[in-house]
């Protein structure tokens, strides 16, 4: 191969990629960083966030809201449990509603941030007592998906695992013995 087939060649693949990505630019890349509910709709995903920010409220470290649980919820729910799981994480957005419309007499969106943790702690105790006694073929409660949802969006998000764990980008090779001093925050890549 001379030169000028070189360059030609070279002239060709440029030119296919440049062509290539303004067309996926234009057509099938959305600049805009706002992610498409698949399973909830906006109001639904407001209040997992709610939700979300009640057991891990905003501290000296960022809450679950800004880690932007409920988006996290709505993919997980869509995309990873089964119909069945998906029923019981319908139904209980419901029955948590009604669970504190009765207690407060308002919807989770307008109660206080005590009537919120009030209503959620007396939930997470009939959690508890409802894992320990079911049987392995009985569904899983609706607080524990919602929980546990909340704990792994915002400890896997750039948020939790940033600002509320150490992390380094790049931490190179494995050290077991690193220095712990009271009071450090736990490792998010470890």
């Amino acid at each position: 191969m001379n030169r000028r087939e070189a360059i030609s060649q070279v002239s060709w693949i440029l030119g296919g990629t440049i062509i290539g990505s303004s067309l996926f630019l234009e057509f099938g890349c959305s600049s805009s960083p706002a992610q498409k509910l698949v399973f909830f709709d906006q109001k639904t995903v407001d209040l997992l966030n709610e939700i979300g920010e009640t057991i891990l409220p905003k501290t000296s470290t960022p809450g679950a809201k800004e880690a932007q649980v409920g988006l996290f919820m709505d993919i997980m729910v869509k995309d990873c449990y089964t119909k069945e799981h998906q029923l019981i994480f319908q139904d209980g957005i419901k029955s948590l509603e009604s669970e504190i419309k009765s207690k407060s007499g308002k919807s989770f969106m307008d109660s206080s941030a005590q009537e919120r943790k009030t209503v959620l702690t007396a939930l997470d105790a009939v959690q508890k007592a409802y894992t320990e006694t079911k049987k392995p073929e009985d569904p899983p409660h609706y607080f524990r998906m919602m929980k546990e949802l909340t704990l792994l969006g915002f400890f896997t998000s750039e948020i939790g695992s940033t600002k509320a764990l150490r992390y380094i980008e790049t931490p190179g090779s494995f050290d077991g013995d690193v220095p712990y001093k009271k009071g450090d925050r736990a490792w998010a890549n470890a």
